[in-house]
């Protein structure tokens, strides 16, 4: 599905976005009950150092990760056979999203570290017969979209003139849009890593990716009204998710700090460790909740209201490299934060956002 270049700026970007919004309503459901759940984010994180490697786009990226969720999700596969089952989602989301000169070849697959480190060898029949067993369990469907392929469209109205900055008219729009885009990035690659996410349409991941870039970069209103018209979700049907984000971004901040102030030479930096930015309470105005990290099932009722009619179910400046690229000896636990924590809506942020001159 490669769509046409900034297609959310045409006269079809209407249509276009209703068509991606109602393909969503039959998307597959995920059950959570993959053997190798355990492994999942390592092969979420190898499909991202490879997707960066050839310069991928990020629906292809995305779309891959989503097809090998799927996958794993009825299939018991070892861990062997998993590392090609990655990289062949990976071929296949990139030969259904980008131009064919950008997909991967298979000899450069082959002399990736995660192969030759496992005497692991994809063949020209190996590959065709992985194919063939994706495209079938998809019912040769891949017409999947994903939070990537909202969140351009969103981004088109994410700021304006008309927003604050700590109350204050911005003097900069175009370092706002800058720093929006960015953190949108980095937040649309936090909801790779963990499959708590699925349990969200992907048009709301979304659209909480645009609003947790506001929230940090303490923009007012949080979800102003253009937003919600454009993506038919409130701010309350969106703080769950929104929620989720942050907790992982407070996490890889302190991670960060945490590294920084360890580095020698940095007693100096000690003191802005320690500095902690208020959140404007008008910002998070939802009630705190709480949110296992296992267990998750297909969020009913995620959807807006207007959609209902049918049966359903990268960093930016000074953010904290989240989905930065791993060694393939990584280890492979989870995150060491605890989603299961409710995201207290009053935070400090241990670390400022970057901010813009008044």
């Amino acid at each position: 599905m490669e769509l046409e270049s900034q297609w959310w700026k045409g006269q079809l970007a209407g249509d276009i976005y209703h068509a991606l919004r109602y393909k969503e309503l039959k998307l597959p459901s995920y059950k959570c009950q993959s053997p190798q759940l355990n492994l999942r984010r390592y092969f979420a994180d190898l499909i991202a150092i490879v997707s960066n490697r050839y310069r991928l786009c990020p629906t292809a990226r995305h779309l891959a990760v989503y097809l090998l969720d799927l996958f794993m999700d009825r299939y018991d596969i070892t861990v062997q056979q998993l590392h090609m089952v990655a990289l062949s989602c990976l071929l296949l989301a990139s030969k259904f999203e980008e131009r064919e000169d950008r997909v991967p070849k298979l000899d450069t697959l082959n002399s990736l570290v995660c192969m030759t480190s496992m005497n692991l060898v994809l063949t020209k029949q190996g590959l065709l017969h992985l194919e063939l067993l994706l495209l079938e369990t998809f019912q040769w469907n891949l017409y999947m979209p994903t939070a990537a392929h909202f969140i351009e469209y969103y981004l088109s109205i994410a700021v304006t003139e008309a927003d604050l900055h700590d109350g204050w008219p911005m003097t900069s729009l175009e370092k706002t849009e800058l720093y929006m885009t960015k953190y949108a990035d980095y937040f649309l690659e936090v909801s790779l890593q963990d499959h708590v996410f699925l349990r969200f349409a992907p048009s709301l991941v979304a659209a909480a990716c645009v609003a947790g870039s506001r929230v940090i970069l303490r923009l007012a209103p949080s979800w102003p009204p253009r937003l919600q018209r454009l993506t038919a979700y409130s701010w309350d049907s969106i703080v769950p998710c929104v929620e989720n984000m942050l907790i992982a971004h407070d996490s890889d901040v302190k991670d960060a700090n945490k590294e920084r102030c360890q580095q020698p030479g940095q007693m100096g930096y000690l003191n802005s460790c320690q500095t902690t930015t208020s959140m404007p309470p008008q910002y998070l105005q939802q009630t705190t909740t709480q949110y296992p990290q296992q267990g998750v099932q297909p969020a009913s009722g995620t959807y807006p209201t207007s959609y209902m009619s049918h049966p359903a179910t990268l960093p930016g400046p000074g953010a904290p490299p989240h989905s930065h690229a791993q060694t393939i000896s990584t280890a492979l636990d989870g995150k060491g934060n605890n989603p299961s924590v409710a995201y207290q809506v009053n935070m400090h942020y241990p670390c400022a956002a970057p901010c813009f001159d008044r």
